[in-house]
């Protein structure tokens, strides 16, 4: 089954109660509880997993400075998945989601706890448990793409990744809805992640549960994976 990841600047900003498991610990649409009136399950080949060391720790400073430019240039200079745009790009090529036309029907999924049928995966965000205020689709016929929305359907973000995914190594970029650039994700493998921000600021790398900075020294944790 092809995953949905929740990037680390949706989890750091939607820290609300999730009626199905916690926001912050969701990383993937597969890792909420099994879905309720789902259509029908499908069966996909599993993705491609690259063998990576982790070596952060033990590496010269020159080294992981080497290594935080050469990811950078890879993902904005020489744009090699083809997903950096421009504002401009951005709103030519996602016009058309902008807002979720069947936002009623999506509302009604999301809200009775369904995270899949036969079009679609999906992601509810809850307040106080109870009070849908965003939800995210991810349609099978366009898996590189993510769509959170507001309980109106108004888009908020959108998640672009690139053609390898879910086979690894794949690139993320998550924008606003005026097509700002937000975060920018080389991902190497499923363990590990190199994160930058809107300036193309190196935020840090992850490796499994604890993401380190540019100096090797552990910032923060997430609980999955």
């Amino acid at each position: 089954m092809k995953k949905l990841v929740l990037s680390l600047f949706i989890l750091s900003i939607m820290l609300l109660p999730q009626q199905v498991k916690a926001v912050e610990n969701i990383t993937s649409l597969d890792d909420v509880e099994q879905p309720i009136n789902t259509i029908s399950e499908t069966t996909e080949t599993q993705p491609i997993h690259a063998k990576v060391s982790f070596d952060w720790l033990d590496i010269s400073q020159a080294q992981r400075d080497t290594n935080i430019d050469y990811y950078k240039k890879l993902l904005f200079d020489e744009n090699s998945s083809n997903i950096y745009f421009s504002k401009e790009q951005f709103q030519t090529q996602f016009a058309k989601y902008f807002k979720d036309k069947d936002f009623k029907h999506h509302y009604f999924l999301t809200n009775n706890r369904v995270t899949e049928d036969e079009d679609a995966k999906y992601c509810a965000f809850y307040f106080k448990k109870n009070t849908l205020v965003m939800y995210a689709i991810q349609y099978k016929n366009n898996p590189t793409n993510a769509f959170y929305y507001s309980a109106y359907g108004k888009l908020y973000y959108t998640d672009v990744m690139s053609k390898e995914y879910p086979n690894f190594p794949y690139t993320s970029m998550q924008y606003d809805k005026k097509g700002q650039l937000k975060s920018a994700i080389y991902f190497a493998s499923k363990d590990l992640q190199y994160m930058y921000g809107p300036e193309k600021e190196f935020q840090g790398i992850w490796y499994k549960d604890k993401m380190y900075d540019k100096n090797g020294k552990q910032t923060i944790t997430r609980s999955n994976w």
